[in-house]
């Protein structure tokens, strides 16, 4: 009777025992921080929730964003991916050719046609190759997202033709692709950190900047800027990234989940993209902006002297090859 006793409360323990594992593991989430420069309500921020709604079903992660910069700039958030203090990101190309210096073929001006046309090539054998080449520099590139046609916005005035432009300071990203196409057309070039640029506007330090519609909109342009030009003069991908710190670590499975919510992010940054392309110049407008078309041949004209120094960076093959992607 009393060893029937003591075995029913040995099964009763372990019993128990094995609940609370069960209810440990279940309970148990993994937190990763996830990087990136603007607002919650940007395309970034589009990207950011996409991805963590991806993942979070899985029911073993959670995702801890950090908008608005809150680690960092683009470099110094990469800089954490490859030391493994940060262990995701999206980002601008402005940053990472500084790491993956391949990268900066997709920021040559008047390259891509449309946004079909850089979603092919994203999407396709140059840009899958080029995803590839991340990890050689100790960052994993889950996908490519977007940020849409950069234009440019100032201060000053009007800008319709190049000439329209000269002498303006604008704000650049460290993007030496950009800086070279600004300083032939006559601009004064001037790179900046992004967490800098609202100040420096406010302050007059600068004329202007250009960035994409969905970063103008989201980030409140109007409300520090009189003049959009649409110039579209730089198609602006982003990328999703991870620490190879955390990603090497995880099972196949794992590692398909943090893909697939990579390409998840992407897709929802591009959905941003095409509805803001439809709404954002009304909206600035509805701000007070004036808002201008401009003769786009012209400006594609004015760069295209340094075409030569793009042609011996990245191969005219491979600058060809993107001009002719159907």
């Amino acid at each position: 009777m009393m060893y029937r006793h003591m075995k029913n409360r040995l099964l009763a323990a372990g019993l128990m025992l094995g609940l609370g594992l069960t209810a440990g593991a279940a309970t148990a989430q993994t937190p990763l921080k996830l990087a990136y420069a603007l607002s919650t309500s940007s395309h970034y921020g589009a990207g950011a929730k996409a991805f963590a709604s991806a993942v979070e079903k899985d029911g073993n992660y959670t995702i801890e964003a950090f908008p608005n910069s809150a680690l960092g700039g683009e470099r110094e958030v990469i800089e954490g991916l490859q030391l493994g203090t940060i262990d995701l990101a999206i980002v601008s190309t402005g940053a990472t050719l500084n790491f993956v210096p391949q990268t900066g073929v997709f920021d040559i001006p008047f390259l891509f046609r449309d946004l079909q046309h850089a979603r092919h090539v994203l999407d396709g054998k140059i840009g899958q190759d080029m995803l590839a080449e991340f990890p050689k520099r100790g960052i994993v590139a889950l996908a490519w997202g977007e940020q849409g046609f950069r234009h440019l916005t100032n201060n000053v005035r009007p800008v319709t033709t190049p000439a329209d432009a000269k002498g303006l300071k604008i704000r650049t990203t460290e993007n030496p692709i950009h800086i070279a196409a600004f300083r032939e057309i006559g601009i004064l070039a001037t790179p900046m950190a992004w967490p800098e640029v609202a100040t420096a506007l406010q302050q007059g330090t600068i004329d202007g900047q250009e960035n994409p519609l969905s970063v103008i909109v989201s980030a409140k342009l109007p409300q520090v800027q009189k003049y959009l030009s649409l110039t579209a003069h730089v198609y602006g991908p982003a990328l999703v990234l991870m620490s190879p710190a955390v990603y090497d670590g995880l099972s196949d499975q794992d590692k398909q989940l943090m893909r697939d919510a990579g390409v998840a992010a992407a897709q929802s940054m591009r959905d941003y993209v095409d509805d803001i392309e439809k709404t954002g110049v009304d909206a600035v407008k509805a701000e007070g902006m004036q808002v201008n078309a401009v003769d786009h041949a012209a400006f594609a004209k004015a760069v295209e002297p340094i075409y030569p120094k793009y042609y011996k960076q990245f191969g005219q093959e491979l600058v060809e090859a993107i001009r002719q992607t159907q």
